[in-house]
């Protein structure tokens, strides 16, 4: 269990004001909340996750126990690092209302996000790619939801500055989990 929860925390932190969040946000104040919009959302976070927990039972199997913890604290960082550093586009321009076009886009940000990427390491990491998969779902489809009923929300400098405060924080454990793998600290 501890899989399930550390990633479903892990997803939510870093999944504030990311690239998919902003895209529906930006969607959602531009077009109205359109039902279609949210539908596809939640089926591309579902399907990255599952994606990214299918991903790491095959590469469970390759690694063996200290690595793995190595693993998830690289991809902790990893998605700290693109938390601080990358910043979305706050004004998505679709002009065709195409919800093929929506769903080609999401599934693009979302699987080389850092919320996918935890679900990839923390399923490696804490040996429990399916409960990781799971949280990964379930976390993505609330930031999703989030985004779609309070679009204004993602908008503020409160919600950026947050994101960059999760970055600092996600960086930090991992840093830790490192440097206690190694015996430093």
């Amino acid at each position: 269990m501890p899989a399930f929860y550390l990633t479903l925390i892990a997803v939510l932190l870093a999944g504030i004001g990311a690239r998919d969040q902003v895209t529906i946000a930006g969607l959602a104040q531009r077009q109205g909340r359109r039902p279609g919009v949210l539908i596809v959302a939640l089926l591309s976070a579902v399907l990255t996750a599952a994606f990214a927990a299918w991903a790491a039972t095959i590469m469970l199997a390759e690694l063996p126990p200290p690595a793995r913890t190595i693993f998830a604290a690289i991809a902790l960082g990893m998605a700290g690092i693109e938390s601080m550093v990358l910043v979305p586009r706050r004004d998505p321009r679709e002009p065709t209302h195409s919800l093929g076009a929506l769903v080609l886009v999401l599934v693009m940000h979302q699987v080389t996000d850092a919320a996918r990427f935890l679900v990839f390491g923390m399923g490696v990491g804490l040996a429990g790619p399916v409960p990781a998969g799971v949280a990964g779902m379930l976390g993505g489809s609330l930031l999703i939801a989030f985004a779609w009923f309070w679009p204004h929300l993602l908008g503020t400098p409160a919600a950026r500055w947050t994101r960059r405060i999760v970055g600092a924080l996600l960086a930090a454990a991992a840093l830790a989990m490192f440097l206690s793998e190694f015996g430093i600290l």
